[in-house]
């Protein structure tokens, strides 16, 4: 059975993805139409983020937020935060493609300071697939257990990638491991959305996948999935990654070693 916390989280994020779903069809007939679809996705972003604020808020008064959109809001309990990003995968829902999703990360400070992801949903409306984790407790996908796949070697395995044209001038490391990864004979994809990529990769989707210049809305709710269901996600040095991490690797607990020496020889 959910927790409470998991419970509240579920229902904002559904309730939000009916919004969304109804503005995504909004959006199909625009592009039809051949209207300027940008400004009409922007409103539906931001309708959909207040929405969830104040549904979270509802249940959780004191807790603070951290919003792509609306940025930081202090709680009154300085432990707490949500961290969300009300549609992840923007330019797909204006291009009307199907392949978006709504992310929530709740995140909690110990008496040290040091803050970590306690709890994370992630929902594809438009598949109705809710995926949800708690710290120690799992990972589920509509309340089935995940794990991440266990395919051992790359040329068997399907990455997933993103960000490169945010990646600063003269860092070519990507397109090098892009290069170096298809010689080894695997399949890559760019989804764009990297929330829902990180779901899937804990759903065993997909192998393997590293993006760049995430934030941490981006990530928040993904690396507690993936992490939940077996699976790893460092920074591109190997370190550990954290929710504030600009760029990461996450993986099977088979392919990450090989990735991470593709990735050194780039450097």
């Amino acid at each position: 059975m959910n927790s409470a916390l998991i419970n509240v989280m579920s229902a904002a994020a559904i309730k939000a993805g009916k919004g969304l779903l109804r503005d995504f069809g909004e959006v199909d007939q625009l592009q039809v139409s051949r209207k300027g679809t940008a400004n009409f996705v922007t409103q539906s972003d931001i309708r959909t983020e207040k929405l969830l604020q104040r549904e979270l808020s509802k249940a959780r008064p004191d807790y603070g937020f951290l919003l792509e959109e609306g940025g930081e809001v202090a709680g009154k309990d300085g432990i707490h935060r949500w961290i969300i990003d009300p549609l992840d995968g923007t330019s797909n829902f204006i291009h009307a493609i199907p392949y978006f999703c709504i992310s929530i990360g709740l995140e909690k400070k110990d008496a040290s300071g040091k803050s970590e992801i306690i709890a994370g949903v992630i929902f594809d409306p438009i598949h109705n697939d809710l995926f949800t984790a708690e710290k120690s407790k799992g990972a589920f996908l509509n309340n089935r257990k995940l794990a991440v796949s266990s395919r051992p070697a790359l040329e068997d395995s399907m990455l997933v990638t993103g960000g490169f044209r945010f990646v600063p001038k003269g860092d070519h490391r990507g397109r090098i491991l892009f290069d170096s990864v298809s010689q080894c004979g695997a399949i890559i994809r760019d989804f764009g959305a990297t929330a829902l990529d990180l779901a899937n990769l804990a759903a065993g989707r997909i192998d393997a996948c590293w993006h760049y210049t995430v934030q941490p809305w981006d990530i928040a709710a993904g690396l507690l999935l993936v992490q939940e269901a077996g699976g790893i996600v460092t920074e591109l040095t190997g370190q550990p990654a954290d929710t504030y991490a600009k760029a990461i690797i996450g993986s099977n607990r088979h392919l990450h070693l090989p990735i991470q020496e593709l990735l050194s020889k780039t450097a």
